[in-house]
């Protein structure tokens, strides 16, 4: 990766594979207009764009770069396998219905979406997924939400390369410091999802401050933090103004007063989004987030006070 006083939207990060990836991306979720969203991203200058099987959403953008993009090594496509379809065969199959949206037949980068399957299954998805790389279904392989355990499980599986990215929540108010750390110390690149927050702090006193001192959104601020950290931002929007001003992060840089003053707003676990672990754990213990025991788990977990709780049950799932 370029220095943080030299990135462009034209700059990318070499993964250990070999491949190159743009140090931004485009984040697709469970977007309600994901055809006119990739299209907006396209349009704004974005040439990586990250999907998955959980939000359904890889055939709108398979059909968006058809359309759209003459030269298939001009973008960088992503997805992710879910939990349910790991172990050796789910995953397989999935890799094989999911190449089908992209043309030609591959991705550039397949995950596994979080490690919630348990360790047999994901060690066995993880195999599916470097037979797919040998296949050449996929450029590179990796992960997201894992912990440094379920890492260090993979490597002593030896049943593929080492992943070449993880992907995980970061933003000053959750910083996973010991995931990135390790990551880091290993080569794989760190990829940030919900860079902003979804707004959750954009009144936030410091930044605030910042993006007065900067002249620019709180949006572009949580970004460039992200960029000069060396993690690949992917933000989120459905707004073709915001996707534009996303990408706009290229023309100023935090100094390291700045920098320093963001980093110390990390809140662990309890400045999440969505609460990030809870809605993992919620899904790996009852399935429906929306079912009695899930919403009193949440009400067991949430409170900041309680953080050990949720630091104990995710140890518990190999992932601290």
């Amino acid at each position: 990766m370029s220095s943080s006083s030299t990135l462009s939207a034209d700059s990318y990060v070499t993964l250990n594979s070999g491949h190159r990836m743009p140090v931004i991306g485009f984040g697709l979720y469970k977007s309600s207009d994901a055809p006119n969203s990739c299209n907006a991203a396209l349009t704004a200058g974005y040439s990586h764009f990250d999907s998955a099987r959980l939000y359904e959403n890889e055939a709108a953008l398979g059909q968006v770069v058809r359309d759209r993009v003459k030269d298939r090594h001009s973008v960088f496509l992503t997805t992710k396998v879910r939990a349910p379809e790991h172990g050796y065969e789910p995953c397989m199959n999935a890799i094989k219905d999911s190449v089908a949206y992209p043309k030609p037949d591959y991705w550039d980068l397949i995950l596994l979406h979080d490690p919630t399957a348990g360790s047999k299954k994901r060690i066995e998805a993880y195999r599916a997924l470097a037979d797919a790389l040998k296949e050449g279904k996929t450029k590179s392989i990796g992960v997201s939400n894992f912990g440094v355990d379920h890492l260090k499980e993979l490597e002593a599986a030896e049943v593929g390369p080492l992943p070449a990215v993880n992907q995980v929540e970061l933003h000053p108010w959750c910083q996973q410091r010991w995931i990135v750390d390790y990551c880091q110390s290993k080569g794989i690149v760190i990829q940030a999802y919900c860079p902003i927050v979804r707004g959750k702090y954009m009144d936030d006193p410091t930044l605030v401050s910042i993006c007065n001192k900067v002249g620019k959104t709180g949006a572009q601020v949580l970004i460039r933090w992200s960029l000069q950290h060396g993690y690949i931002p992917l933000p989120k929007s459905d707004h073709a103004e915001r996707i534009e001003e996303n990408l706009n992060v290229f023309s100023f840089e935090l100094d390291p007063e700045s920098m320093a003053k963001l980093d110390a707003l990390d809140l662990g676990d309890a400045g999440g989004t969505s609460d990030g672990i809870i809605a993992r754990l919620s899904q790996f213990f009852y399935g429906d987030l929306t079912s009695p025991q899930s919403q009193r788990l949440s009400q067991w977990l949430n409170p900041p006070e309680h953080s050990q709780r949720k630091h104990m049950i995710y140890t518990k799932m190999g992932s601290c």
